[in-house]
């Protein structure tokens, strides 16, 4: 073995496992295997295989997953900064594939970050219903934003709130939940060496109280019929079936979805729970019941698949699901003063109102910070002041129809909404929405996450560049570039001048200005930069 497993931990596993522990032990004698995740939302799974430079495995539980090649390095390609695949861990690809997400869902995730999960989720939701991704720690959701914004999320609000916030402000309001919880990491130790130094004989109790106030906290925002996924990169069964056990017993509305044994899910280990102190299983216990069902969760090994360690439960709500679009249409209604602006919105969105369309009544930047002056008044001044540039910009430079949702200003930034602002009131919120950009001088700075996030029949201008080159690593750099005129692509009407949407191999990475005579100036952010040698 390359690293040496704590003894207290080898004890425990070989007591869980008895005759298969030997194959459990050697398969840490192998190296990690690696995968991406096709993002749909930019690219079709067919698309990317007719043109990938790797070469590809189907992984067997993840639609849009495939292993690559060791030694494929696939963060140092420009389709990786282009967005068109997440690198993400085999089996982590799992607990998505399990939740069922479909179009028009209303989504939580409750313990996001990198985000990895959320960018699945996202590319199932294709643009429609809502996403609510969250992450307890500020230093965490930075790469959490990051990730959603640079895989093109329109529909995604990203939260920096405990559980508890989140379920006062959102009672019994999504369809599904997803519960990545926070664990012991036993799963990982193979991939990442340093979940070794912080493991200790007592971790899977200390994170099992943790795990049970998210849990509760979850039900709360599960609607009626709603699906809830919770997983672990763990082996523990206190932290996992035995986890699942105290919810049944708790919430006598939730029922475990069988996830069933197959060549690659293994069932849950409900027979484990008799063995680990704590949850010790006698005739006539309270939580016999409740632990019969968690044979029905499922267990990724690594001594059995291509991945890690990975377990998961499927609970469903009783009751039937609403329609989604109604539940949207009655939170519309709730949370809009007037309802006759969102028509006027719309028109302005679409480039068919008037300039003065801008200064609606009522703009649905509820919630965001203060502006200008201490009354109501001026505050909505203010912020028409920095959507009429916005919308001229939308008008003039793309062909994108942002009608369906709301803009909320937050100082001199712009984003749109999935949500009405009102419902982000009193919540840590580190991205409102897809953001737009920000008013500088009077003027539109449209923002990396609005080209990111563009088809490229949506930008007015664009330049295509090429990834065999060298010349799309270039932009990435931030260098740059001498472009000609001819080959800039744009609407008969439009001046060659200004912003153009940069595309890498034809698919959306970020904003140039072109200018005479023939300079692409760099508008891909510092911080994103491709640093690479």
């Amino acid at each position: 073995m390359a690293f040496r497993l704590p003894a207290p931990f080898e004890a425990k596993m070989h007591s869980l496992l008895g005759d298969d522990f030997e194959q459990f032990k050697q398969s840490y004698e192998q190296m990690p295997h690696a995968g991406i995740r096709i993002n749909t939302l930019k690219i079709s799974k067919e698309q990317f295989k007719a043109i990938s430079p790797f070469i590809l495995e189907p992984i067997p539980w993840a639609e849009t997953g495939f292993y690559v090649e060791e030694g494929a390095r696939p963060g140092r390609h420009p389709y990786y900064h282009a967005g068109l695949y997440y690198i993400q861990e085999p089996s982590a690809m799992a607990p998505v594939e399990l939740l069922s997400v479909e179009p028009g869902d209303l989504v939580l995730d409750l313990c996001a970050a990198p985000g990895g999960k959320s960018t699945q989720i996202a590319a199932k939701l294709a643009g429609s219903g809502l996403l609510v991704t969250n992450d307890l720690h500020p230093d965490r959701t930075k790469a959490l934003a990051k990730n959603i914004e640079m895989y093109g999320v329109r529909n995604a609000i990203v939260l920096n709130e405990s559980p508890e916030r989140i379920a006062e402000a959102f009672p019994q309001f999504f369809t599904k939940i997803l519960i990545d919880a926070p664990c012991s990491g036993e799963g990982m130790f193979r991939k990442d060496e340093d979940m070794l130094k912080y493991w200790e004989e007592s971790s899977p109790l200390k994170y099992a109280d943790m795990q049970k106030e998210i849990l509760a906290s979850a039900a709360k925002m599960l609607r009626r019929g709603g699906r809830l996924v919770y997983s672990t990169c763990t082996f523990s069964p206190e932290e996992n079936e035995g986890m699942i056990a105290s919810f049944l017993k708790d919430h006598s509305e939730f029922s475990v979805v069988p996830i069933g044994d197959s060549e690659w899910f293994s069932k849950g280990e409900a027979q484990w729970l008799g063995k680990r102190d704590g949850f010790r299983i006698e005739e006539g216990d309270e939580l016999g019941p409740y632990v019969q069902q968690t044979a029905g969760t499922g267990r990724l090994w690594p001594h059995r698949v291509k991945g890690e360690g990975h377990f998961m439960a499927v609970l469903q709500r009783e009751g039937e699901l609403e329609d989604t679009s109604e539940i949207m249409r009655m939170e519309t209604a709730e949370h809009s003063i007037n309802t006759s602006t969102k028509k006027e919105y719309r028109s302005q969105a679409k480039g068919q109102g008037s300039r003065h369309g801008a200064r609606h009544k009522d703009n649905k930047a509820a919630g965001g910070k203060r502006t200008g002056g201490s009354s109501e008044h001026g505050r909505r001044e203010a912020e028409a002041d920095c959507l009429t540039p916005f919308y001229e910009f939308i008008h003039k430079q793309l062909n994108v129809d942002i009608s369906a949702g709301y803009p909320v200003v937050y100082g001199n930034n712009i984003y749109v909404s999935p949500l009405p602002g009102s419902r982000l009131k009193g919540l840590k919120t580190v991205r409102a929405g897809w953001y737009m950009g920000q008013v500088k001088n009077g003027r539109f700075v449209p923002g990396h996450p609005l080209a990111t996030a563009l088809h490229p029949n949506e930008a007015r201008r664009s330049v295509n560049l090429s990834s065999q080159d060298g010349e799309a690593v270039r932009y990435l750099k931030g260098e740059t570039l001498e472009v000609p005129a001819d080959r800039i692509q744009s609407e008969p009407s439009s001046d060659l001048k200004g912003y153009v949407l940069v595309l890498i191999d034809g698919y959306a990475a970020g904003w140039g200005k072109w200018q005479q005579p023939g300079i692409l100036k760099n508008e891909y952010p510092a911080g994103w930069r491709w640093t690479s040698v």
